[in-house]
């Protein structure tokens, strides 16, 4: 019955938003150069130098490109949480709480934009581009890795997400809070983590695992050690550390949600 009601929302947003198609395809055109715009500023550092942080420039578009797919996803299904810092301020989150539906999922499917879908086209074209024209030795379980690092992927960031936006119940206006670590994670997931300082590289990919977005799938792809020292086996672990990633969000969730007691609008 819920998974009905979720299916009825989503479909009356898309339609809505489709029916204003000129508008539609200008937003969705604006999505794909803001991540063209991404794209030139790797090209023009690549202008500059032969490598960055020990990495060519096919072996950074790769991470570049599994990083962009993946928070395109996460944006799209997840970024609504954006307006949660609005929802408690208004008090329009204690309507959402008296529904007989799970609260984030309520948020996340609120105001799902299809315009951000020129952002994941995008990335996925420089992505399949780059994926085809690299020297790679192609294996099964390489095959299989590429194509679900965006979703696992997706699947951090959006854990990310979560947990940056639980923050809100307690900072009522802390929605530029949450945007560092969420926006800030794209942004550091897309260049190599050899390029940041150690304890930049440590907060960002271990207690927040932007690493294993595409980082280390990367590294397992090209065949490549780690230059840091980190052992092989981690370019396989994505998939378990968004396991552990997703229990932790759903934990910190419902800790927040519990907790909450309105603001008295």
């Amino acid at each position: 019955m819920a998974d009905r009601v979720y299916l009825d929302i989503l479909g009356s947003r898309f339609r809505a938003q489709l029916s204003y198609r000129t508008s539609f395809l200008l937003d969705f055109a604006a999505q794909m150069v803001g991540q063209a715009s991404e794209l030139v500023v790797i090209l023009v550092l690549f202008g500059r130098a032969k490598e960055m942080g020990g990495f060519a420039m096919h072996e950074v578009l790769i991470m570049y490109g599994i990083a962009g797919v993946g928070f395109g996803l996460a944006d799209l299904f997840v970024g609504q949480l954006d307006e949660l810092p609005r929802l408690i301020r208004t008090g329009q989150l204690d309507v959402l709480l008296l529904r007989p539906l799970s609260t984030l999922a309520q948020v996340a499917t609120g105001d799902i934009q299809l315009r951000r879908l020129g952002r994941i086209i995008a990335a996925l074209a420089v992505l399949v581009t780059v994926l085809s024209t690299s020297d790679i030795h192609w294996t099964g379980p390489k095959l299989l890795l590429a194509a679900t690092a965006p979703l696992v992927g997706a699947v951090i960031f959006g854990a990310i997400w979560v947990v940056a936006c639980s923050v809100c119940f307690w900072i009522v206006d802390g929605r530029e809070l949450a945007n560092t670590v969420t926006y800030g994670s794209n942004m550091f997931t897309s260049y190599p983590i050899t390029v940041y300082p150690p304890w930049l590289r440590r907060f960002l990919a271990f207690v927040i695992p932007g690493a294993f977005v595409a980082y280390y799938p990367a590294l397992a792809l090209l065949d490549r050690p780690d230059p840091l020292g980190a052992p092989a086996f981690l370019s396989w672990c994505s998939p378990l550390v968004a396991v552990a990633a997703v229990a932790v969000a759903g934990l910190v969730w419902r800790f927040a949600v519990r907790h909450y007691q309105g603001t008295g609008s």
